[in-house]
C-alpha cells in the first residue's frame, strides 16, 4: 500500500495548487480526482466566460495568458491542462474516493485501490451536487440542472429557473439560437452578482419582452409538455418543452460528515476548520478551496483560496519539524 505525506482529494485549481506547493517542499503526495482534470471547469457551458481576469485565476507562478479580456472556458481547460504537465503532478483521474478512515494514519479507499496518509486535504469544491427544487416532475428527463450548449433547445419553449450568472448566460444564449424562453426568478429583479456587462443585456431582453420574466415566483410542478408557475398574481400554467434548474450547487456534505469534518448547525452548514492552517475539526485533514464556505458557495473562489496551498504545507511542514 502506498504511503503519502498528503494525499489531496480533488483535482481541480487549488487541488493542483496543493500539488505543487507539496511538491515544492518536498513532500511526497497523490491527487485523486473521480473525473478529469479540473473536472467542474470541463462540465461547465461551452461558451462560458470567467468573471476574473487570467491572471487571477494563474497558480504556481506560471503566466496565463488569454487572447480576452476576461478568458473562456477553453483557455482554462488548455492552462490548468499545461500546469499538470509541466509540473509533472502525481495525479490519478477517474478515481473515485470512496472511504476515508484513519488507523495508524489515514486510510483512502478508491475505485481503483488502497493508499495511506499523514494528511488529507479535501479540495472536492461544490459543482457535483445541484440544489434541488423538491417539486413534481423534478426527475423528468426534460429538466436538467446543468447548462452546456444553446444549439439544444433551438426552437424550444425553454424554463430557467434562476437569476445567477448561469441562469442569466443560459437564458440570452438560449433565446439567441431560436429558444421561446422564459425566466422564473425568485426575488424581485436580476441578481446583483451577475457579471458587470451582462446583466444590462437580460434587462434589455426582458424590458423589451423577448425574454419573458416571472419575478417574486417559483416553479412548482412539471410535466410533460407544461410547467405550473407560483406568481404574486396565482398559479399559472405555461406550455414548456424543457427546463434548466439553474438554482446552485452545493458541497458533499454527506462526504465531509463521514470524513468526521463538523459543521456549523445554522443551515449555511459551514465545516469547522482553522482559518490560519485551514486544519479542521480532525487533525491533519484539511480543507481548501470553495468547500470551506458551506452553502456560501460564493464565498471563495481561485483567486482568493490558493493560498490555502500555502497555509496547509507550512502547517504540515511545522509539524513534522516538532514531531
Amino acid at each position: 500500500m502506498e504511503h503519502f505525506d498528503i494525499i489531496i482529494i480533488g483535482g481541480g485549481p487549488i487541488g493542483l495548487t496543493c500539488g505543487i506547493k507539496a511538491k515544492e517542499a518536498g513532500l511526497t503526495y497523490l491527487i485523486i480526482e473521480k473525473g478529469c482534470l479540473v473536472n467542474s471547469i470541463y462540465n461547465y457551458p461551452q461558451n462560458m466566460t470567467f468573471f476574473s481576469t487570467s491572471e487571477k485565476l494563474e497558480i504556481g507562478g506560471v503566466p496565463f495568458v488569454s487572447n480576452n479580456p476576461k478568458p473562456t472556458r477553453s483557455e482554462a481547460l488548455e492552462y490548468y491542462r499545461r500546469i499538470a504537465l509541466k509540473f509533472e503532478l502525481n495525479i490519478h483521474l477517474f478515481e473515485e474516493v470512496l472511504k476515508v478512515y484513519t488507523s495508524k494514519n489515514f486510510m483512502v479507499k478508491t475505485s481503483k485501490g488502497d493508499y495511506q496518509a499523514n494528511n488529507i486535504v479535501l479540495s472536492t469544491g461544490f459543482y457535483d451536487l445541484p440544489a434541488l427544487m423538491d417539486i413534481p416532475g423534478e426527475s423528468l428527463s426534460k429538466v436538467s440542472h446543468y447548462y452546456n450548449d444553446p444549439h439544444y433547445y433551438a426552437m424550444q419553449k425553454l424554463v430557467v429557473v434562476g437569476a445567477s450568472n448561469s441562469s442569466v448566460d443560459a437564458a440570452l444564449e438560449c433565446y439567441r439560437k431560436g429558444a421561446e424562453v422564459s425566466m422564473v426568478i425568485r426575488g424581485d429583479e436580476v441578481g446583483e452578482r451577475v457579471k458587470y456587462w451582462v446583466r444590462p443585456d437580460i434587462v434589455n431582453r426582458i424590458k423589451e419582452g423577448s425574454i419573458k420574466a416571472y419575478f417574486n415566483s417559483n416553479l412548482k410542478e412539471v410535466r410533460n409538455n407544461e410547467v405550473d408557475i407560483e406568481t404574486p398574481d396565482g398559479k399559472i400554467t405555461i406550455a414548456n418543452d424543457f427546463v434548466l434548474a439553474l438554482t446552485g450547487y452545493q458541497p458533499n456534505f454527506d462526504f465531509l460528515d463521514k470524513v468526521g469534518v463538523e459543521l456549523s448547525s445554522d443551515g449555511k452548514k459551514y465545516p469547522q476548520h482553522n482559518t490560519q492552517t485551514m486544519e479542521t475539526n480532525k487533525k491533519g485533514l484539511y480543507l481548501a478551496g470553495v468547500v470551506c464556505g458551506g452553502m456560501d458557495t460564493h464565498l471563495w473562489f481561485i483567486e482568493n483560496s490558493r493560498e490555502h496551498a500555502d497555509l496547509i504545507v507550512e502547517n504540515i511542514l511545522s509539524e513534522q519539524k516538532f514531531r
